[in-house]
Protein backbone atom coordinates (compact mmCIF):
# COMPACT_ATOMS: atom_id res chain seq x y z
CA UNK A 1 0.00 0.00 0.00
CA UNK A 2 1.46 3.41 -0.91
CA UNK A 3 -0.85 5.39 0.76
CA UNK A 4 0.54 8.14 2.60
CA UNK A 5 -1.44 10.36 5.64
CA UNK A 6 -0.41 13.61 7.54
CA UNK A 7 -1.47 16.24 9.15
CA UNK A 8 -1.11 20.06 7.89
CA UNK A 9 0.21 22.04 10.60
CA UNK A 10 -2.39 24.97 11.86
CA UNK A 11 -0.43 27.78 10.89
CA UNK A 12 -0.73 28.38 7.30
CA UNK A 13 1.16 30.52 4.85
CA UNK A 14 -0.73 33.17 3.16
CA UNK A 15 0.83 32.67 -0.81
CA UNK A 16 0.58 35.71 -3.38
CA UNK A 17 -0.19 33.62 -6.68
CA UNK A 18 -1.60 35.66 -9.34
CA UNK A 19 -5.29 36.03 -9.75
CA UNK A 20 -4.69 34.41 -13.38
CA UNK A 21 -2.82 31.41 -11.63
CA UNK A 22 -5.73 31.01 -8.81
CA UNK A 23 -7.86 31.16 -12.35
CA UNK A 24 -6.56 28.61 -14.26
CA UNK A 25 -8.75 25.31 -14.89
CA UNK A 26 -6.08 22.45 -14.35
CA UNK A 27 -4.48 22.70 -11.27
CA UNK A 28 -1.01 22.38 -11.03
CA UNK A 29 -0.99 18.86 -9.35
CA UNK A 30 -3.08 17.47 -12.08
CA UNK A 31 0.55 16.81 -14.05
CA UNK A 32 2.18 14.97 -11.78
CA UNK A 33 1.67 11.07 -10.89
CA UNK A 34 0.39 11.49 -7.29
CA UNK A 35 -3.09 11.99 -6.02
CA UNK A 36 -3.27 14.64 -3.47
CA UNK A 37 -6.18 14.92 -2.03
CA UNK A 38 -6.83 17.38 1.35
CA UNK A 39 -9.28 16.51 3.94
CA UNK A 40 -11.03 19.15 5.39
CA UNK A 41 -12.85 18.39 8.93
CA UNK A 42 -13.42 19.18 12.35
CA UNK A 43 -11.14 17.56 14.43
CA UNK A 44 -10.79 19.43 17.50
CA UNK A 45 -13.62 20.85 20.57
CA UNK A 46 -17.24 19.29 21.12
CA UNK A 47 -18.48 18.74 17.08
CA UNK A 48 -14.93 16.44 16.78
CA UNK A 49 -16.61 13.42 17.05
CA UNK A 50 -18.71 14.38 13.87
CA UNK A 51 -15.01 14.73 12.25
CA UNK A 52 -13.42 12.29 13.27
CA UNK A 53 -16.24 9.55 12.12
CA UNK A 54 -16.15 11.25 8.41
CA UNK A 55 -12.11 11.08 8.25
CA UNK A 56 -12.36 7.36 9.94
CA UNK A 57 -14.69 6.80 7.32
CA UNK A 58 -12.46 8.09 4.46
CA UNK A 59 -9.52 6.47 5.62
CA UNK A 60 -11.05 3.14 6.73
CA UNK A 61 -12.22 2.95 2.20
CA UNK A 62 -8.16 4.43 1.72
CA UNK A 63 -6.89 1.74 3.23
CA UNK A 64 -8.26 -0.96 1.66
CA UNK A 65 -7.85 0.66 -1.95
CA UNK A 66 -4.43 0.94 -1.52
CA UNK A 67 -3.65 3.22 -4.52
CA UNK A 68 -6.50 5.43 -4.93
CA UNK A 69 -7.41 4.83 -8.58
CA UNK A 70 -4.19 3.01 -8.99
CA UNK A 71 -2.05 5.89 -8.64
CA UNK A 72 0.31 6.47 -5.33
CA UNK A 73 -1.49 8.25 -3.40
CA UNK A 74 -1.30 11.35 -0.71
CA UNK A 75 -3.38 12.43 1.83
CA UNK A 76 -3.22 15.63 3.99
CA UNK A 77 -5.70 16.00 7.13
CA UNK A 78 -6.43 19.61 7.92
CA UNK A 79 -8.03 20.78 11.17
CA UNK A 80 -10.38 23.44 10.44
CA UNK A 81 -11.46 23.62 14.39
CA UNK A 82 -14.65 24.43 13.51
CA UNK A 83 -13.34 28.31 12.26
CA UNK A 84 -14.63 29.26 8.85
CA UNK A 85 -11.81 31.72 8.61
CA UNK A 86 -9.08 29.37 9.74
CA UNK A 87 -10.76 26.65 7.25
CA UNK A 88 -10.43 29.45 4.21
CA UNK A 89 -6.96 30.13 4.69
CA UNK A 90 -6.28 26.06 5.27
CA UNK A 91 -8.22 25.50 1.53
CA UNK A 92 -5.70 27.90 -0.09
CA UNK A 93 -3.12 26.17 1.50
CA UNK A 94 -4.13 22.98 0.69
CA UNK A 95 -4.68 24.09 -3.56
CA UNK A 96 -1.91 26.82 -3.76
CA UNK A 97 1.13 24.88 -1.53
CA UNK A 98 0.18 21.26 -1.80
CA UNK A 99 -1.12 20.83 -4.86
CA UNK A 100 -4.02 18.73 -3.87
CA UNK A 101 -5.67 17.18 -6.64
CA UNK A 102 -9.24 16.87 -4.48
CA UNK A 103 -10.21 18.56 -1.27
CA UNK A 104 -13.09 16.55 0.85
CA UNK A 105 -15.17 18.09 3.90
CA UNK A 106 -16.13 19.69 5.46
CA UNK A 107 -18.40 18.86 8.36
CA UNK A 108 -20.86 22.40 8.90
CA UNK A 109 -21.89 24.37 6.20
CA UNK A 110 -20.56 27.71 7.81
CA UNK A 111 -16.81 25.98 6.80
CA UNK A 112 -18.20 25.07 3.33
CA UNK A 113 -19.40 28.46 2.74
CA UNK A 114 -15.54 29.56 3.58
CA UNK A 115 -13.73 26.82 1.44
CA UNK A 116 -15.91 26.62 -1.70
CA UNK A 117 -14.52 29.74 -3.41
CA UNK A 118 -10.98 29.17 -2.75
CA UNK A 119 -11.24 25.71 -3.78
CA UNK A 120 -13.47 25.42 -6.95
CA UNK A 121 -11.95 28.51 -8.40
CA UNK A 122 -8.79 27.28 -9.04
CA UNK A 123 -10.00 24.53 -11.10
CA UNK A 124 -10.32 21.60 -8.13
CA UNK A 125 -12.89 19.46 -7.53
CA UNK A 126 -14.55 20.31 -3.88
CA UNK A 127 -16.22 16.98 -2.34
CA UNK A 128 -18.67 17.70 0.56
CA UNK A 129 -18.98 14.25 2.71
CA UNK A 130 -21.93 16.40 5.27
CA UNK A 131 -22.71 20.33 4.63
CA UNK A 132 -25.31 20.34 1.70
CA UNK A 133 -26.24 24.30 1.20
CA UNK A 134 -29.06 25.28 -0.59
CA UNK A 135 -27.07 27.57 -2.81
CA UNK A 136 -24.84 25.72 -3.93
CA UNK A 137 -27.48 23.33 -4.92
CA UNK A 138 -29.21 25.78 -6.44
CA UNK A 139 -28.00 29.51 -8.56
CA UNK A 140 -24.60 29.18 -7.15
CA UNK A 141 -24.15 25.27 -8.15
CA UNK A 142 -20.78 24.55 -9.30
CA UNK A 143 -19.73 21.74 -12.06
CA UNK A 144 -16.37 21.73 -9.66
CA UNK A 145 -17.85 21.11 -6.65
CA UNK A 146 -20.02 17.66 -5.45
CA UNK A 147 -21.49 16.50 -2.71
CA UNK A 148 -22.33 12.68 -1.48
CA UNK A 149 -24.16 13.64 1.96
CA UNK A 150 -27.76 15.26 0.45
CA UNK A 151 -28.72 18.85 0.50
CA UNK A 152 -29.05 20.22 4.11
CA UNK A 153 -32.86 20.78 4.29
CA UNK A 154 -34.05 16.94 2.99
CA UNK A 155 -33.35 14.95 6.37
CA UNK A 156 -35.66 17.31 7.46
CA UNK A 157 -38.04 17.39 5.05
CA UNK A 158 -38.51 13.64 6.39
CA UNK A 159 -39.36 14.61 10.02
CA UNK A 160 -41.98 17.49 8.38
CA UNK A 161 -43.23 14.51 6.46
CA UNK A 162 -43.72 12.47 9.31
CA UNK A 163 -45.29 14.98 11.30
CA UNK A 164 -47.87 15.82 8.83
CA UNK A 165 -48.08 12.07 9.09
CA UNK A 166 -49.22 11.98 12.71
CA UNK A 167 -51.35 14.79 12.50
CA UNK A 168 -49.68 17.33 14.80
CA UNK A 169 -50.55 20.66 14.51
CA UNK A 170 -48.18 22.57 17.34
CA UNK A 171 -44.64 21.86 16.57
CA UNK A 172 -41.95 23.55 18.58
CA UNK A 173 -38.72 24.19 16.49
CA UNK A 174 -35.53 24.59 17.90
CA UNK A 175 -32.30 24.39 15.83
CA UNK A 176 -28.67 26.64 15.78
CA UNK A 177 -28.70 29.90 14.17
CA UNK A 178 -26.89 29.53 11.42
CA UNK A 179 -27.13 28.19 7.41
CA UNK A 180 -27.93 24.74 8.44
CA UNK A 181 -30.15 25.08 10.91
CA UNK A 182 -32.15 27.73 8.73
CA UNK A 183 -31.78 25.20 6.27
CA UNK A 184 -33.47 22.82 8.75
CA UNK A 185 -36.41 24.81 9.16
CA UNK A 186 -36.72 25.03 5.81
CA UNK A 187 -36.73 21.53 4.92
CA UNK A 188 -39.56 20.70 7.77
CA UNK A 189 -42.16 23.40 6.77
CA UNK A 190 -41.50 22.34 3.15
CA UNK A 191 -43.49 18.52 4.14
CA UNK A 192 -44.75 20.15 7.16
CA UNK A 193 -48.33 22.25 6.65
CA UNK A 194 -49.47 22.21 10.71
CA UNK A 195 -48.99 25.02 13.09
CA UNK A 196 -45.93 26.01 15.41
CA UNK A 197 -45.31 26.30 19.38
CA UNK A 198 -42.31 27.60 18.54
CA UNK A 199 -39.88 28.57 15.98
CA UNK A 200 -36.42 29.02 18.33
CA UNK A 201 -32.93 29.83 16.93
CA UNK A 202 -30.02 28.86 19.94
CA UNK A 203 -25.99 29.86 19.55
CA UNK A 204 -24.16 27.26 17.72
CA UNK A 205 -22.23 25.33 19.96
CA UNK A 206 -24.63 26.65 23.12
CA UNK A 207 -24.98 23.52 25.59
CA UNK A 208 -27.05 24.81 28.02
CA UNK A 209 -30.87 24.47 27.22
CA UNK A 210 -32.61 25.17 30.04
CA UNK A 211 -34.83 28.20 28.97
CA UNK A 212 -35.56 26.51 25.82
CA UNK A 213 -36.78 23.35 27.81
CA UNK A 214 -38.86 25.48 29.97
CA UNK A 215 -40.77 27.31 27.02
CA UNK A 216 -40.96 23.64 25.61
CA UNK A 217 -42.96 22.56 28.96
CA UNK A 218 -44.87 25.63 29.37
CA UNK A 219 -46.28 25.21 25.94
CA UNK A 220 -47.05 21.86 25.50
CA UNK A 221 -46.34 20.93 22.47
CA UNK A 222 -47.71 18.28 19.91
CA UNK A 223 -44.12 17.44 19.24
CA UNK A 224 -40.58 18.76 19.51
CA UNK A 225 -38.52 19.16 15.74
CA UNK A 226 -34.27 19.97 16.39
CA UNK A 227 -31.36 19.64 14.85
CA UNK A 228 -28.53 19.64 17.18
CA UNK A 229 -25.49 17.60 16.00
CA UNK A 230 -22.51 16.99 18.16
CA UNK A 231 -22.24 18.14 21.59
CA UNK A 232 -24.95 20.00 20.96
CA UNK A 233 -27.21 17.31 20.87
CA UNK A 234 -25.79 15.31 23.50
CA UNK A 235 -26.68 17.45 26.13
CA UNK A 236 -29.99 18.28 25.00
CA UNK A 237 -30.84 14.96 25.21
CA UNK A 238 -29.42 14.54 28.77
CA UNK A 239 -31.44 17.73 29.67
CA UNK A 240 -34.41 16.87 27.81
CA UNK A 241 -34.76 13.70 30.16
CA UNK A 242 -34.20 15.32 32.72
CA UNK A 243 -36.36 18.34 32.43
CA UNK A 244 -39.38 15.53 32.53
CA UNK A 245 -40.08 15.89 28.79
CA UNK A 246 -39.59 12.31 27.52
CA UNK A 247 -43.88 12.61 26.69
CA UNK A 248 -43.36 14.98 23.82
CA UNK A 249 -42.09 13.21 20.72
CA UNK A 250 -38.76 14.22 20.08
CA UNK A 251 -38.22 14.68 16.09
CA UNK A 252 -34.44 15.40 14.81
CA UNK A 253 -31.78 15.25 12.18
CA UNK A 254 -28.35 14.70 12.99
CA UNK A 255 -28.91 15.31 17.01
CA UNK A 256 -29.39 11.30 17.75
CA UNK A 257 -27.64 9.55 16.04
CA UNK A 258 -24.13 6.97 16.24
CA UNK A 259 -22.09 10.09 17.28
CA UNK A 260 -23.98 10.89 20.08
CA UNK A 261 -25.59 7.82 20.96
CA UNK A 262 -22.63 6.32 22.63
CA UNK A 263 -22.80 9.05 25.16
CA UNK A 264 -26.70 9.50 25.47
CA UNK A 265 -27.18 5.95 25.46
CA UNK A 266 -30.67 5.21 27.16
CA UNK A 267 -31.76 8.27 27.05
CA UNK A 268 -31.96 8.51 23.48
CA UNK A 269 -33.26 4.79 22.68
CA UNK A 270 -36.53 5.64 20.83
CA UNK A 271 -36.04 8.93 19.60
CA UNK A 272 -36.78 9.70 15.99
CA UNK A 273 -34.76 10.86 12.98
CA UNK A 274 -34.37 11.43 9.11
CA UNK A 275 -31.53 9.78 7.78
CA UNK A 276 -30.71 8.81 4.25
CA UNK A 277 -28.90 5.77 6.00
CA UNK A 278 -28.78 3.69 8.81
CA UNK A 279 -25.98 0.95 9.83
CA UNK A 280 -28.70 -2.07 9.51
CA UNK A 281 -29.43 -1.69 5.97
CA UNK A 282 -29.59 -4.87 4.75
CA UNK A 283 -27.40 -4.75 1.48
CA UNK A 284 -23.93 -6.00 0.82
CA UNK A 285 -21.88 -3.24 0.58
CA UNK A 286 -23.77 -1.84 3.66
CA UNK A 287 -22.48 -5.25 5.94
CA UNK A 288 -18.99 -5.27 4.61
CA UNK A 289 -18.20 -1.13 5.23
CA UNK A 290 -20.42 -1.57 8.75
CA UNK A 291 -18.26 -4.74 10.05
CA UNK A 292 -15.03 -3.37 8.68
CA UNK A 293 -15.41 -0.02 10.52
CA UNK A 294 -16.53 -1.83 13.94
CA UNK A 295 -13.85 -3.79 13.43
CA UNK A 296 -10.96 -0.93 12.88
CA UNK A 297 -12.48 1.67 15.21
CA UNK A 298 -14.59 -0.51 17.79
CA UNK A 299 -17.73 2.08 17.09
CA UNK A 300 -20.42 1.92 14.77
CA UNK A 301 -20.55 4.22 11.69
CA UNK A 302 -22.87 7.03 11.26
CA UNK A 303 -23.58 8.75 8.46
CA UNK A 304 -20.45 11.31 8.77
CA UNK A 305 -18.77 7.93 8.03
CA UNK A 306 -20.56 6.87 5.71
CA UNK A 307 -20.74 9.69 3.38
CA UNK A 308 -16.98 9.99 3.55
CA UNK A 309 -16.21 5.97 2.89
CA UNK A 310 -18.15 6.88 -0.51
CA UNK A 311 -16.54 9.68 -1.26
CA UNK A 312 -13.04 7.86 -1.45
CA UNK A 313 -15.09 5.19 -3.55
CA UNK A 314 -16.04 8.05 -5.78
CA UNK A 315 -12.67 9.59 -6.73
CA UNK A 316 -11.50 5.95 -7.14
CA UNK A 317 -13.66 5.08 -9.80
CA UNK A 318 -13.47 8.35 -11.15
CA UNK A 319 -9.28 8.31 -11.36
CA UNK A 320 -10.13 4.80 -12.78
CA UNK A 321 -12.32 5.99 -15.75
CA UNK A 322 -9.66 8.38 -16.85
CA UNK A 323 -6.93 6.39 -16.29
CA UNK A 324 -4.62 8.47 -13.92
CA UNK A 325 -5.04 11.86 -16.37
CA UNK A 326 -5.95 14.41 -14.12
CA UNK A 327 -5.54 17.26 -17.17
CA UNK A 328 -8.87 16.62 -18.64
CA UNK A 329 -10.83 18.28 -16.48
CA UNK A 330 -14.04 17.66 -18.42
CA UNK A 331 -13.42 13.94 -18.82
CA UNK A 332 -12.78 13.99 -14.69
CA UNK A 333 -15.97 15.60 -13.86
CA UNK A 334 -17.91 13.34 -15.85
CA UNK A 335 -16.30 10.49 -14.47
CA UNK A 336 -17.03 11.69 -10.94
CA UNK A 337 -20.83 12.39 -12.53
CA UNK A 338 -21.06 8.78 -13.46
CA UNK A 339 -20.65 7.32 -9.79
CA UNK A 340 -19.43 4.18 -10.90
CA UNK A 341 -19.26 2.76 -7.37
CA UNK A 342 -21.60 0.25 -5.02
CA UNK A 343 -22.66 2.53 -2.00
CA UNK A 344 -23.44 1.59 1.70
CA UNK A 345 -27.18 3.05 1.42
CA UNK A 346 -28.08 1.46 -1.52
CA UNK A 347 -29.38 3.38 -5.12
CA UNK A 348 -26.87 6.49 -5.11
CA UNK A 349 -26.73 9.19 -8.37
CA UNK A 350 -26.02 12.09 -9.28
CA UNK A 351 -28.67 14.99 -10.17
CA UNK A 352 -28.17 18.10 -12.51
CA UNK A 353 -26.48 20.03 -9.44
CA UNK A 354 -24.31 17.36 -8.32
CA UNK A 355 -25.92 17.15 -5.59
CA UNK A 356 -27.67 13.10 -4.68
CA UNK A 357 -30.57 11.47 -6.06
CA UNK A 358 -31.34 9.01 -3.27
CA UNK A 359 -33.63 7.57 -0.70
CA UNK A 360 -34.59 8.80 2.66
CA UNK A 361 -35.64 6.99 5.67
CA UNK A 362 -37.34 7.63 9.25
CA UNK A 363 -34.66 5.84 11.14
CA UNK A 364 -35.17 5.33 15.45
CA UNK A 365 -32.71 4.87 18.30
CA UNK A 366 -32.03 1.73 19.26
CA UNK A 367 -29.54 -0.64 21.59
CA UNK A 368 -28.21 -3.27 19.12
CA UNK A 369 -28.08 -6.56 19.52
CA UNK A 370 -23.99 -6.42 19.72
CA UNK A 371 -24.25 -3.69 22.72
CA UNK A 372 -23.61 -0.97 20.93
CA UNK A 373 -26.46 1.91 20.19
CA UNK A 374 -27.31 3.40 16.82
CA UNK A 375 -30.25 4.04 14.61
CA UNK A 376 -31.95 1.46 12.85
CA UNK A 377 -34.73 1.87 9.56
CA UNK A 378 -38.42 1.88 10.42
CA UNK A 379 -39.41 2.89 7.11
CA UNK A 380 -38.53 4.84 3.90
CA UNK A 381 -39.78 8.04 3.21
CA UNK A 382 -38.67 9.55 -0.16
CA UNK A 383 -37.81 7.31 -3.10
CA UNK A 384 -35.06 8.54 -5.64
CA UNK A 385 -35.61 12.24 -3.98
CA UNK A 386 -34.50 15.07 -5.46
CA UNK A 387 -33.74 18.37 -3.73
CA UNK A 388 -35.78 21.62 -4.19
CA UNK A 389 -33.30 23.67 -5.40
CA UNK A 390 -32.62 21.60 -8.63
CA UNK A 391 -34.15 23.10 -10.53
CA UNK A 392 -32.39 26.37 -10.01
CA UNK A 393 -29.05 25.01 -11.25
CA UNK A 394 -28.12 26.15 -14.40
CA UNK A 395 -26.20 23.38 -15.33
CA UNK A 396 -28.72 21.33 -16.67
Amino acid sequence: MTTKTRLLASTVLTLGLSAQAFAQDVPASANDDVLKIGLVYTLSGPPAALGVQAKNGFMLAAEKMGDIGGMKTEIVVVDDEGRPDLAADKARELVQRENVDFVVGPIFSNILMAIHQPVTSSGNILISTNAGTSNFAGAECSPNFFTTSYQNDQNHEVMGAYAQQQGYQNVFLMVPNYQAGKDSVAGFKNSYKGGLAGEVYTELGQLDFNSELAQIAAFQPDAVFTFMPGGMGVNLVKQYAQAGLSGIPFLSAFTVDETTLPATQDAAVGMLGGANWAPDMDNEANRTFVADYIEKYEAVPGTYAMQAYDAAQLIDSAVKKVGGDLTDRDALRAAIKEADFDSPRGDFSFGANNYPIQDFYLVEAVKRDDGYYGTSVKEKIFDDYVDNYAADCAMQ
